[in-house]
């Protein structure tokens, strides 16, 4: 089989799977493009991402621009002669850059496209209680998750499965697909087709700190799925009163009852025993948390924390 030259561009954890997948391959990953080392922490220590470390370990060139139009960087990449650029979880990229290569620019994205474009997909997936998911490998063009579709996989959503579970499980079968995906295009066998028009396209919109509120007015469900679908990150939160003073609750699983009640959603009853958040149509039981300030914990070590019950409120 026919061996492409590859120049990967890619930053976090999810990204790392798939580069390591293509350099086990047969194919020959020639250069990195990865974000910039960034200090971070009390003591501002340099961080680098999870494919830069990949790359340098595999003496693979890296490629850390701090604007993707920048010339010498690009004739870098021209030098490379790669025949094609695979993109997994990075940044909005030039036509100029992705153009590069002869046979184009493919991405992977977390879902089944046209569903769910933009950067949250997985989040957004759990979120609205999606039977399924998966991944898509498709050629990049000037709008965002639009271009043509080369390869998908489906994959079924385990019954209160968090985002970071489903992340973990795409990741595994998004870097086998990306790879299937070069074999297709060395030996010329797959047939790219444009993504279905869809009137109402499920969107997956970066999420924003004031989108991570829990909203207790919401069904028990619908909280349910929030509450998985921001889990472990980046967290859905409410806010708790504690004598006079507010603080951020995260909550990151728990269990729901619906039933019926004569409660104002969002009040609460908290004791040594139990903690429940009444909702529209029932109430929701958190088992982890994190009190703003606090480690993450159960809700038994959460509620030997507090001496006076009658102090807390919901926000």
């Amino acid at each position: 089989m026919k061996s492409l030259k590859v120049v990967f561009l890619g930053t976090p954890e999810f990204a790392k799977h798939t580069l390591e997948a293509i350099h086990k391959s047969h194919h020959q990953v020639v250069g990195v493009v990865t974000v910039a080392d960034k200090a971070s922490g009390r003591g501002q220590k340099i961080n680098q991402s999870p494919v830069k470390i990949f790359a340098v370990e595999n003496n693979i060139p890296v490629f850390q621009p701090e604007k993707l139009r920048n010339s010498e960087f690009l004739e870098e990449l021209r030098k490379l002669e790669a025949d094609v650029f695979v993109v997994v979880a990075f940044r909005m990229m030039p036509k100029i850059l992705f153009e590069i290569p002869k046979m184009g620019t493919f991405n992977l994205h977390a879902s089944l496209l046209p569903d769910y474009r933009g950067a949250a997909p997985i989040n957004y997936a759990v979120i609205n209680g999606e039977p399924k998911t998966g991944v898509t490998t498709f050629f990049i063009n000037e709008k965002i998750d639009e271009g043509n579709i080369l390869l998908q996989q489906e994959l079924t959503i385990l019954p209160d499965e968090n985002a970071g579970s489903l992340h973990d499980r795409l990741m595994l079968i998004g870097a086998d697909l990306v790879v299937k995906t070069l074999d297709g295009l060395a030996e010329n066998s797959i047939t790219e087709k444009a993504q279905p028009e869809v009137r109402n396209p499920k969107n997956a919109f970066k999420i924003f700190k004031e989108d991570t509120k829990i909203n207790w007015n919401k069904s028990s469900k619908e909280i349910h799925q929030f509450i998985l679908g921001m889990s472990p990150y980046p967290a859905a939160f409410t806010v708790l009163r504690i004598s006079e003073e507010e603080k951020n609750l995260k909550i990151f699983s728990g269990k729901y009852e619906v039933t019926d009640h004569h409660k104002e959603s969002g009040s609460l009853e908290i004791s040594k025993n139990e903690f429940k958040i009444y909702t529209k149509d029932g109430i929701y039981l958190p088992l982890e948390l994190q009190l703003e300030g606090k480690k993450r914990m159960n809700l038994k070590d959460f509620l030997n924390g507090f001496r006076n019950f009658d102090e807390i409120k919901l926000a």
